[in-house]
């Protein structure tokens, strides 16, 4: 009883110091989870089925590796990508790479407000673009609790959201399980037409999330700084279990969002969309389920695009040394989702191809974060062991392919 009653106390103290290191990693996870990814999952299960289950899997396991190779350079080095990528590019080449990464972030806030547009919709019958306006005002809000609270205060804010958000797309699951041997048989990698490899690409955007990667290197530098010896080994092996638990949750996320389409909205007509699979979700599993699908959207819709703006700043800041005022740079960004909003585009489908754009800046932050983690000189003894190297290079080359061919389908098609 007494080496009982010795040992609680160390394994309390153990438990809480391991909690306090985690953090980073589910602010980066919110990027896998956004509108985005809810508009392009559901399409894929409405229109495919269970076809595309793989993708999924594959795109959160690509991600863990991704994630953790970010966080270790912004730990070993102490810079963050876009600071890594300063030190070693021209001023013409740096202007270049902001710009693109620039457009990415347009993409992404694109997706992130229009979400949460279609949220506020589906809730409280609000305009889009008023639903629009509200998402972009409450976003600043939630920047304003990491400027004025601090870092580890936005952190679980952000996680906080990310349970709702969890909640709000596996609720589903619980009243209308799956098929397993359906679910099982989509871990086969096949497509199906053109469609399906649009569509797979579209997944693979929204999952594998460029200001992630940029994002989440200085997230972890921010939090610990450059540590040496002995304390930068234990924060590495906490890091492998912030992101490994971060993207667990954002992986089963991203499935229940196929399997609910996949299970109750297959073959049906009109609910390939977000609007449409919220109505559905209501005549088939009932209006507590419904609002819940409707909850978890807001929710992503709003923690998103707050991670998408603070990665944005962080992007610029990094590759061009400057910082302009937030509210200035949330204009910017927030802007194009408002002109689409007013437009009165199809906002459905201006998520998806939001999520393509994303996907053609992936290997930008892809190819230096691997060439970055494998120099000896920047990494020291942490550098990449040549069997992640390869690893991270095969998925590189997997996701740089599968663009090529979508290029090739839009082009033909």
């Amino acid at each position: 009883m007494a080496v009982t009653e010795a040992v609680r106390p160390r394994l309390v103290t153990r438990l809480r110091t391991g909690s306090a290191l985690l953090g980073p990693a589910f602010v980066a996870a919110i990027a896998y989870v956004d509108p985005g990814n809810v508009a392009s999952n559901i399409s894929a299960g409405a229109r495919y089925g269970y076809l595309l289950v793989w993708v999924i899997v594959a795109a959160n396991l690509m991600a863990v590796l991704v994630q953790y190779l970010s966080a270790k350079l912004g730990l070993v080095s102490g810079r963050s990508l876009p600071e890594a990528l300063r030190a070693r590019l021209s001023r013409p080449a740096r202007l270049a790479y902001w710009a693109q990464a620039e457009i990415v972030a347009v993409a992404t806030d694109l997706a992130e407000v229009v979400g949460g547009a279609i949220a506020l919709n589906l809730l409280f019958d609000l305009p889009l673009i008023v639903g629009g306006l509200i998402t972009g005002a409450v976003s600043l809000t939630l920047l304003a609790v990491q400027d004025r609270g601090g870092q580890r205060t936005f952190e679980r804010v952000v996680t906080g959201l990310l349970v709702v958000i969890a909640v709000g797309f596996l609720a589903s699951l619980f009243v209308e399980p799956p098929s397993a041997a359906a679910t099982v048989g989509g871990l086969i990698p096949k497509f199906d037409g053109s469609g399906s490899v649009l569509i797979a690409a579209a997944m693979l955007g929204a999952t594998v999330m460029p200001h992630a990667v940029y994002l989440h290197s200085g997230l972890v530098r921010d939090r610990h700084g450059r540590p040496d010896g002995v304390r930068r080994h234990r924060l590495l092996r906490a890091t492998r279990v912030d992101v490994g638990f971060a993207m667990l949750l954002a992986g089963a996320v991203n499935l229940g969002m196929l399997l609910l389409a996949a299970t109750n909205l297959q073959g049906q007509e009109g609910v390939d969309s977000i609007e449409g699979a919220h109505g559905a979700v209501a005549a088939a599993l009932g209006p507590g389920v419904a609002l819940l699908f409707a909850i978890g959207l807001l929710a992503s819709g709003l923690a998103s695009t707050s991670v998408g703006a603070y990665a944005g700043a962080m992007i610029m800041q990094g590759l061009l040394h400057k910082r302009i005022p937030l509210v200035l740079r949330r204009l910017v960004t927030l802007t194009p989702a408002i002109v689409v909003l007013a437009l009165g585009a199809d906002p459905s489908a201006a998520l998806v191809v939001s999520q393509v754009v994303l996907s053609f800046g992936i290997p930008f932050a892809l190819v230096p974060l691997i060439r970055l983690t494998a120099d000896r000189d920047l990494m020291g003894e942490d550098v990449n062991r040549r069997s992640t190297t390869v690893a991270a290079s095969v998925i590189a080359a997997i996701i740089i392919a599968l663009n090529l061919v979508l290029i090739y389908l839009t082009v033909t098609g």
